[in-house]
């Protein structure tokens, strides 16, 4: 209550509060940020709520337009460039700052801007990959998932297409594209960029699931830190790690280092935990969960895998 009541405040002294440190400093709010806090997550998290809370309509026009180009997708190609630009100039604009006076600023005011519609455009892409069901009939998405077993099994040939086989690194059943319902080819994709960038780690959390007292089905629990992965982006929630681990447009790429990073450090703190069986996953999954929320708390939080820890 008191916190609410606080930031209802902040809220209508905030004109004020800008006005005064305006006046005083010479510099607008946006100025004061990129020249005061450190490049990354610190920075861009403030520059973002500024620009969210800001009351000029052409600030807010802005935001909708950049929305708009990242729902597109235009971030990908050499035209954020030009977006980039033309966002910091209508910036300029309304804040009056002359550009000749200010360069440091026109730079990191623009790495900002960069990283803020690139994640949001980050979240179209996951989004589409989410929604994208897999398709049996679809040779690209069968010779992803036959690439999945060959990865994981190479001295193992697969009997048939639909086998009991599959159970081995981790299916539900015979025929793994059920288990794909709720995360789509995104889990399939996620599950593919652990394997083949991280094999040494991956190889050793696939001996981990076949623990005869520890052991829990590798490709299910995968697809579930997809989902982790997933509510973590769409929340917001992600944005300290991928704004301070991006130097440039994060792309899907960010996302599935996110992925392989969870998938380590529950492997991790699965053995840790000790579960009688697998009737523990649920919860310990929600403990492990909150602690890698509470990391991301931290403004200078950076998830890397420790691959010389992690391929022990």
């Amino acid at each position: 209550m008191l916190a609410s009541l606080c930031t209802l405040i902040y809220w209508y002294l905030r004109p004020f509060i800008k006005w005064f440190l305006r006046r005083t400093t010479k510099l607008c709010e946006i100025q004061r940020i990129c020249y005061g806090e450190r490049p990354g997550a610190p920075r861009t998290l403030k520059v973002e709520y500024s620009l969210v809370n800001s009351r000029s309509c052409a600030i807010q026009h802005l935001i909708k337009q950049l929305d708009n180009l990242a729902a597109f997708e235009k971030f990908r190609s050499d035209d954020r460039y030009h977006i980039i630009s033309y966002a910091t100039n209508i910036i300029l604009d309304v804040k009056g700052i002359n550009p000749k006076i200010h360069p440091q600023f026109v730079k990191s005011f623009g790495k900002c801007v960069e990283l803020i519609w690139g994640y949001q455009q980050l979240l179209h892409i996951v989004e589409s990959l989410r929604v994208t069901r897999y398709d049996a009939s679809n040779t690209i998405h069968e010779t992803k998932l036959l690439r999945l077993w060959t990865l994981l099994m190479p001295n193992v040939p697969l009997e048939s297409r639909v086998t009991k086989q599959w159970q081995e690194i981790g299916f539900q059943g015979d025929d793994p594209k059920t288990d794909f319902r709720g995360m789509g080819l995104l889990g399939l994709e996620n599950l593919i960029y652990f394997v083949e960038e991280y094999p040494g780690s991956a190889s050793h959390v696939l001996s981990h699931s076949n623990h005869p007292q520890y052991g829990y089905a590798f490709a299910i629990v995968g697809i579930n830190l997809t989902s982790m992965a997933y509510h973590l982006l769409k929340e917001g929630t992600a944005k300290t790690h991928v704004y301070n681990v991006t130097k440039t447009i994060p792309t899907i790429k960010t996302f599935h280092q996110l992925y392989s990073y969870l998938f380590c450090e529950f492997d991790k703190f699965w053995i840790e935990s000790k579960p009688r069986s697998m009737m523990e996953f649920a919860f310990i999954k929600e403990r492990f969960e909150k602690s890698v929320r509470s990391n991301l708390l931290d403004s200078n939080c950076v998830l890397r895998i420790n691959v010389l820890i992690d391929c022990i």
